[in-house]
């Protein structure tokens, strides 16, 4: 059956590769049921960074002690005061037309500390229940992520965070306050957001925190960039299964919600169609993507990664075995790009995350970009990469639910007040295109959340760039326009 199935990868991976004119398309184009929203994340949005008795995260630190490593030499300390004005927002999402919000719970809110001994944090319960209640009662169904990157200091402190295994624990204690709390009105739950992101900037380049990575890359304190991605990648996963049991245990029967975990990946095109680069691209994806769903589906790690990365990769328990296979009800994919791929010889020394799929991935083929660029380095607009993707997970995954939780594009921040935003729309469109010729050609679909309602903190990016339906007014006490795309998304979702 998987030989089967692994045909069929490899078709799609030679043949999604051509652009098709947009059709006119409108929320009836869609199932009845299905989920239009945003999607942000609470060190990006709420600001308000040292009060509710709030402790602090990685992302603080990292921002304070390391300001020349984010663009603009800013922080999150106010972010976008989402935190304050969460009900002016939340009207404006209810007015657009949307019925659903994906937004994380800052772990630090809830356990300044990182875990029980450390105490409960009421301030931060009454917050959230607070913004969950005003969401339900403008229409808008909570979708919780419970870790988008910005884990407790205190836990990286006490023991290294997700470098120990006694990060699967604190965890599914968090986790299990927060079902405690909110689960009676959230039926949608997310354990990590893009965790191979997290294991690989965090572990393999240090270009975010906790900043560890081997000495031959820039920019770092200490670390292995040989192990330590694949060690961090392992306690993910675990941290993710426990949390999921947890909810099934205790809490699924009584307040009838899901559980998934959302992934990121880019869409993965062969530069030739010679048989190394169709396996390369496939290699591609593996370590991409793969690294953590095929876990989450079989219980293993995927064969190309075992075969590779060899007696580098941790592995599962019995115990764990048992706990990792099936931890999902649904998976949310993180979609915005797509490269090339050609095959490229094995590294002899310095293996790493990045070296290890033995692969070169690249924009370009013959001279043309695979698609045109967007203000972020990484980001190019390619839309039939959603469909790919998509079809992909599932021919190879059984078919899960899926809910693409981020999709969208950035402009630069150039200071001056700009509104319109047709590139935005024109983005958005072409994606609604494939992902629903992906819903007809079967695949279960049930949501898309646009990354994102308003123009927020990019990370390492700071300000410096512009993700937002809604114009954030930096210089006039953050507030809000709505760009050309809001105005359409109202007129789409009204249709």
């Amino acid at each position: 059956m998987w030989v089967k199935a692994k045909v069929k990868i490899v078709l799609l991976l030679a043949t999604l590769s051509l652009f098709h004119s947009a059709v006119s398309l409108n929320r009836s184009s869609f199932p009845s049921d299905f989920f239009f929203g945003t999607a942000s994340s609470a060190y990006q949005y709420e600001g308000a960074a040292n009060e509710g008795g709030k402790g602090p995260s990685i992302w603080d630190t990292f921002t304070h002690s390391h300001p020349d490593r984010i663009a603009d030499h800013s922080n999150a300390d106010v972010a976008i005061d989402s935190y304050h004005r969460y009900k002016e927002d939340v009207a404006m999402m209810k007015d657009i037309g949307f019925n659903a919000y994906r937004f994380s719970i800052a772990w630090s809110r809830i356990l300044p500390r990182g875990n029980l001994k450390g105490g409960i944090n009421r301030e931060g319960i009454t917050y959230y229940n607070n913004l969950i209640n005003e969401l339900i009662s403008n229409g808008q169904q909570p979708f919780i992520t419970l870790f988008h990157s910005d884990l407790p200091q205190a836990l990286e402190d006490e023991y290294s965070g997700f470098l120990s295994p006694k990060i699967e624990k604190d965890f599914a204690d968090y986790a299990e306050v927060c079902f405690r709390e909110f689960g009676d009105r959230v039926k949608h739950w997310i354990t990590l957001n893009e965790p191979v992101l997290y294991s690989t900037q965090g572990y393999g380049s240090g270009g975010s925190p906790p900043n560890r990575c081997s000495k031959w890359f820039a920019n770092c304190t200490t670390g292995d960039s040989t192990t330590e991605p694949y060690v961090v990648t392992h306690h993910l996963i675990l941290a993710h299964a426990a949390a999921v049991k947890v909810y099934r245990e205790k809490f699924k029967a009584s307040q009838k919600g899901q559980i998934g975990v959302t992934l990121n990946s880019a869409w993965v095109v062969p530069l030739s169609q010679s048989k190394e680069d169709r396996e390369a691209a496939y290699r591609g994806l593996a370590f991409m993507y793969d690294w953590f769903m095929e876990p989450l589906y079989s219980g293993t790690y995927s064969a190309v990664i075992v075969n590779k990365v060899g007696g580098r990769l941790p592995k599962f328990t019995k115990r764990e075995y048992m706990m990792v296979k099936g931890s999902f009800d649904f998976i949310g994919l993180n979609y915005y790009t797509s490269t090339y791929a050609t095959s490229a010889p094995c590294p002899r020394e310095r293996p790493t995350a990045f070296t290890d799929a033995c692969v070169r991935f690249t924009t370009v083929r013959d001279g043309v970009l695979i698609g045109p660029k967007a203000a972020s380095d990484w980001l190019y607009i390619y839309p039939p990469g959603i469909q790919g993707l998509l079809q992909y997970t599932k021919e190879k995954f059984n078919n899960p639910i899926i809910y693409i939780t981020e999709n969208g594009i950035d402009e630069m921040n150039d200071g001056k007040i700009s509104l319109d935003d047709r590139m935005r729309i024109d983005y958005i469109s072409h994606h609604l295109l494939y992902l629903e010729r992906a819903i007809r050609n079967g695949v279960r679909v049930k949501g898309y959340f646009a990354w994102s309602l308003l123009d927020n903190f990019e990370w390492t990016a700071g300000y410096s760039l512009r993700f937002g339906l809604v114009y954030v007014d930096y210089k006039n006490g953050l507030k809000r326009h709505r760009k050309r795309s809001a105005l359409w998304f109202k007129i789409f979702l009204h249709q």
